[in-house]
């Protein structure tokens, strides 16, 4: 039996280990990212990335994803957004023990959107049997029959092309990601602060990403095209002890151009941080006394009242938009719940992308 094949015993015991997680959620930031990281690697400015092998996982750090959205249109123009996303996290660090004692846990979110529907799943591994994994060369991440794979063509610095697959009980899909210009590093260098304390990540992104394939609701299938954004990113703490959460941002602009933004909300002021890309793959780090988020739009979840709707203005950019997202009902009812949906703007500009809510 191969190694991948989903067995129900490594699901049920990896399932049970990740289920502690969450509880820590709410009193330590969302998903527990602010949670002690002695022992764990940490995250310093000046690294040097390495491509492949920054696209395998780092197992010496806490937290760590694979992280896939998408913008789609099918032939009559029809709107659908779709998620994929494998999370590493080490539950404890220290050597890499070996079959059932590794300390690598793994969840995978899957989800498709339409204006009418939102529909995600969720699946769970425990390291170490082969269940679910990263390889850096040729790239492959998978869980169970979930997989983003590279294929003989496979560009190391674009990370492209890429095969994408995913299936639930009610969905599924099959897309096919080109690129033609390097990832991009994100804050500095790839260094990316997440608060004023020294809270930060390594942050890269495919933001490029020219998308063809297949979606099905309920076992009825649409072509479609379109366009993705991969981010990679891997800390030991990325949230401070007061920060609750992050609003998250990966626009494609109309002429070409991407924005990723995030405002990390905490206790004395948020932290605001992105990076404005060129078309032709150039980046440039926003500060955060240049960038304006102010929530426009709310959607209530039983208790919790999401921000789906922004204004975000950058003055030096000449950007003043509006957003406003496809389904405000794209609630992940995950494990770790968050709100994950794409969205448009126009205003000075106009464009499609994806926001994402989390710590609510």
């Amino acid at each position: 039996m191969s190694a991948r094949t989903t067995i129900t015993r490594r699901g049920l015991i990896g399932g049970l280990g990740l289920l502690a997680l969450p509880r820590l959620a709410y009193a330590q930031g969302f998903a527990g990212l602010s949670g002690n990281a002695d022992g764990f690697a940490p995250v310093a400015p000046g690294r040097a990335f390495s491509f492949p092998a920054d696209h395998g996982p780092h197992d010496d750090f806490r937290i760590e994803w694979w992280y896939v959205t998408a913008n789609l249109s099918d032939g009559g123009g029809k709107a659908y957004g779709l998620q994929w996303t494998l999370f590493r996290s080490a539950a404890r660090p220290g050597p890499q023990g070996e079959g059932f004692n590794n300390q690598q846990l793994w969840m995978a979110h899957a989800a498709v959107t339409r204006a009418d529907s939102h529909r995600s799943t969720e699946k769970f591994a425990r390291g170490g049997v082969g269940q679910a994994g990263v390889e850096a060369k040729p790239f492959q991440a998978w869980i169970d029959d979930w997989q983003l794979r590279g294929t003989d063509k496979t560009d190391d610095q674009s990370l492209a092309p890429l095969e994408m697959t995913a299936s639930a009980a009610d969905f599924s899909y099959a897309l096919h990601l080109e690129a033609d210009r390097p990832v991009v590093l994100q804050g500095i260098g790839g260094y990316s602060r997440k608060s004023e304390r020294g809270q930060a990540s390594y942050y890269y992104s495919q933001p490029f990403y020219r998308v063809r394939g297949r979606i099905s609701f309920d076992d009825k299938p649409v072509e479609v095209t379109g366009q993705a954004w991969l981010d990679r990113e891997w800390s030991s703490q990325p949230l401070a002890s007061d920060q609750s959460g992050w609003d998250w941002f990966a626009l494609h602009f109309s002429g070409g151009e991407k924005l990723m933004l995030y405002r990390m909300r905490q206790g004395q002021g948020d932290y605001t941080s992105g990076t404005w890309i060129t078309a032709d793959g150039a980046s440039r780090p926003l500060g955060p006394e240049g960038i304006m988020m102010m929530p426009k739009e709310t959607v209530a979840v039983g208790e919790r009242k999401l921000p789906v709707g922004w204004r975000v203005e950058i003055a030096s950019l000449g950007i003043a938009i509006d957003t406003g997202p496809l389904n405000p009902n794209a609630w992940m009812g995950t494990r770790v719940p968050y709100w994950e949906g794409p969205i448009s703007f126009k205003g000075s500009h106009t464009g499609v992308g994806y926001l994402e809510l989390t710590g609510y």
